[in-house]
């Protein structure tokens, strides 16, 4: 098969054992985006810096943790578990969402009131006066915390985390010059998606199912409809003629960002760090898809569509140009991933192949097995 090269063995998408193992020694080891610090309390909407003394409650690949700020604004992260007998500090609620971000001083476990500070010290064990408890070997276990772009990342081997600028690589240079820091939301489209993260992953990285599958898309970026192989990414990718972002019509009344460049005040860019933010960049606005891996064949996935913030807080602000282009194409997406993951299920499903135009997609495998590896080695 000239050309063509394997794409990931088939255990990699449909086996439950092999994605809990991905779990627990690949994603637990990677620098993960949970969600707009703004939207979780953490800062004040539309601006970079945290708030001193909040906490909220998330979930990382399955763990509760607490993310709080101190009173001097610095970021902590800790698992939800009590020190003394493994009581949730904050207890999850039986359904439904985590509690609500809030103002806090202490973090005190409900069950026997010990108390810890905002940084994961150990403050307070009732009645243990007189015993030999060392307060500093009884903080909570913590989780590596960065923040970058507006958003909240944790890392599940905080003492093994590199920089979270590391991680990123080349990414925040080529987004530079969009104000991703102070964007607040203006509409958020929520997805359960029975498809394993990777096949979405993957979907994201190419272009070669646009055509078939996005044909409104490939009306707004007619290069699309070819598979977007002879694009230059770096630049931006070119819409059709007069139309300069990703809404239904292909303009806005939306003033674009102020520091773009030529090409990015009319082009479309779109960026993947893994594991689980897809970035879609438009002059005006930014898709920022959030994937959350629940099971091996089960995703989901939050879109935020993100704008600068003295445009959301303008009389009229409607978003609805940008929102129904992104739910139509999500949806078409979602639709084509469920698909490719009740196929890849099939006994039939040996393993796929990667067309020349889809070598973006091999990304998934250059980033993914080195990791496997290595903890193999590691042991």
């Amino acid at each position: 098969m000239t050309g063509l090269q394997a794409a990931l063995p088939r255990e990699h998408y449909v086996d439950h054992a092999h994605w809990r193992r991905e779990r627990e020694i690949v994603l637990l080891r990677e620098w993960t985006c949970i969600g707009r610090l703004d939207e979780l309390g953490l800062s004040a909407t539309g601006s970079p810096g945290l708030v001193p003394e909040r906490l909220a409650v998330v979930d990382l690949l399955g763990e509760s943790v607490l993310v709080t700020t101190d009173a001097q604004g610095q970021l902590h992260a800790h698992h939800n578990v009590c020190r003394h007998r493994g009581s949730q500090v904050v207890p999850d609620p039986p359904a439904g969402p985590s509690p609500v971000p809030c103002a806090v001083r202490s973090l005190r476990c409900p069950y026997h009131s010990w108390t810890y500070g905002l940084d994961g010290r150990l403050v307070h064990a009732p009645h243990t006066e007189g015993t030999d408890l060392d307060p500093s070997t009884f903080g909570l276990h913590p989780v590596g915390a960065a923040a970058w772009g507006g958003w909240l990342w944790l890392h599940g081997q905080p003492d093994a985390a590199p920089p979270l600028l590391d991680s990123l690589g080349t990414v925040p240079g080529k987004v530079a010059r969009y104000p991703l820091d102070t964007l607040v939301l203006g509409r958020r489209l929520s997805y359960d998606v029975a498809a394993n993260w990777k096949v979405i992953a993957e979907n994201y990285n190419e272009c070669y199912h646009c055509g078939p599958v996005h044909p409104e898309l490939t009306r707004l970026v007619p290069a699309f409809g070819g598979g977007g192989g002879e694009l230059t990414w770096d630049d931006g990718v070119p819409h059709r003629e007069g139309a300069w972002t990703f809404t239904l019509s292909g303009t806005s009344e939306r003033a674009p960002f102020p520091d773009l460049d030529e090409h990015e005040r009319v082009r479309h860019k779109g960026e993947l760090i893994y594991p689980n933010l897809l970035l879609s960049l438009s002059a005006e606005h930014v898709a920022a898809f959030v994937l959350r891996p629940l099971a091996v064949d089960r995703t989901e996935v939050v879109c935020d569509l993100l704008f600068a913030a003295d445009e959301a807080a303008r009389p009229g602000f409607d978003p609805s140009d940008a929102t129904d282009l992104w739910d139509l194409v999500n949806r078409q997406d979602w639709a084509v991933c469920e698909s490719v993951q009740r196929g890849m299920s099939s006994r039939a499903y040996t393993g796929g192949w990667y067309a020349p135009m889809e070598d973006a997609s091999l990304d998934i495998r250059r980033w993914l097995l080195p990791r496997l590896e290595e903890a193999d080695v590691d042991g």
